[in-house]
C-alpha cells in the first residue's frame, strides 16, 4: 500500500499536469473561451484531487480484499482509468452545465471529451507514476505461531 504522503504527491502531480493539458488542449481543439474552461479547469481539478485519493484508496482497498494485492495488470488498470473517470463525470456534470450556459447534454457531450482524454491520460500517468515511484517493497507475511518454519 502507498503512504498518505505518497498519495498526496500522486495527487496532485495528477491533477497540475493534466490540468496544464486539458485546458490547453480543450480551447485549441473547441474554440470555447479560455477562461470558462479554466474555472471548469481548476474547479474540477480541485473535485478531482479529493476524488482521486478517496477513489484511490476505496479501490486499493478492494484490490486487497478480491486479489490480495494492489498490483494492477494493463486490464486492472484500465477498468481503474474507466471508473475513475465515470465517477468524477456523475460529479461535474451539472457544475458544467451551470459555467457553460449550456444544457446538460451538451454538457455530457464535453465531458465525454474531456474524460475520454483523462482515461487515457490517466493510464499513462499512473503507469509512468508507478515507474518513478513504485510501490515500497512488502516483507513476506510472519509465520504463524506452531507452524513449521
Amino acid at each position: 500500500m502507498r503512504t498518505t504522503s505518497d498519495r498526496i504527491r500522486h495527487a496532485i502531480l495528477f491533477e497540475v499536469f493534466g490540468l496544464i493539458l486539458m485546458v490547453g488542449g480543450a480551447t485549441l481543439l473547441t474554440g470555447l473561451d479560455l477562461h470558462a474552461l479554466g474555472v471548469i479547469g481548476v474547479v474540477s481539478s480541485v473535485v478531482a484531487t479529493i476524488w482521486n485519493y478517496v477513489y484511490n484508496w476505496l479501490f486499493d482497498r478492494a484490490m486487497l480484499r478480491l486479489r490480495g494485492s494492489v498490483a494492477k495488470t494493463h486490464p486492472i488498470r484500465a477498468v481503474h482509468a474507466v471508473l475513475f473517470e465515470a465517477g468524477l463525470l456523475v460529479l461535474l456534470l451539472p457544475f458544467v452545465a451551470w459555467v457553460l450556459g449550456v444544457t446538460l447534454w451538451q454538457a455530457f457531450l464535453l465531458d465525454i471529451g474531456i474524460a475520454a482524454f483523462y482515461v487515457v491520460y490517466g493510464y499513462g500517468f499512473n503507469w509512468a507514476y508507478d515507474r518513478v515511484f513504485p510501490l515500497p517493497a512488502t516483507s513476506p507475511p510472519a509465520p504463524s505461531r506452531g507452524s513449521a518454519a
